[in-house]
């Protein structure tokens, strides 16, 4: 075969102008595309880091609301303590059914704040939790499924059923987000 023949003579020149070839076309890559691809990855790190910084500032502030409610929910609990105490010291001296009564109101007003706090320290944490998704995911999670999520954690921590949707009948069931379902 002739092509095989001439193999010897042409073999040196195909080769040279192979490694020039891919030579130039590797420092071209190297000088154009990798940059721009470098700095795509390294503008994506920073975006992360900055999210990562933004949900940890929203988890702290999710933190100290929580602190600020449970310091209410102490006063709220001493303020009731202390009314309680005074009515029993009046009721002493007008009757024993008076005092019977005056601790029933203070009870019922520490249920009430202690579950309006409660209520409301739920809404605020499942809140948290849909921003920290959205921002974290890009995904949407429904406000009952954030609420739901927070329920079930909130449980699990607690090892109670305070919080809870176990109390009212609902099933707990984890964060669903809007491309999953």
């Amino acid at each position: 075969m002739p092509q095989i023949n001439q193999l010897p003579d042409v073999l040196n020149s195909q080769l040279f102008w192979l490694l020039l070839v891919f030579g130039l076309l590797y420092f071209g890559i190297a000088r154009t595309m990798v940059p721009k691809v470098r700095s795509v990855i390294d503008d994506r790190a920073q975006r992360i880091s900055d999210e990562i910084a933004k949900a940890e500032a929203a988890r702290a502030s999710a933190e100290s609301e929580r602190i600020a409610w449970e310091l209410q929910l102490e006063k709220a609990r001493a303020d009731a303590a202390a009314v309680a105490e005074q009515a029993r010291r009046a009721a002493a001296r007008e009757s024993e059914a008076m005092v019977a009564a005056a601790v029933a109101a203070a009870e019922q007003n520490i249920r009430n704040a202690a579950s309006e706090i409660e209520a409301e320290l739920v809404g605020v944490a499942a809140e948290a939790a849909q921003e920290l998704v959205q921002r974290l995911t890009g995904t949407t999670v429904s406000k009952q499924d954030a609420l739901a999520a927070v329920t079930a954690e909130l449980e699990r921590r607690a090892g109670s059923s305070s919080f809870g949707a176990k109390d009212r009948g609902e099933g707990v069931v984890p964060f669903q987000t809007a491309a999953a379902g």
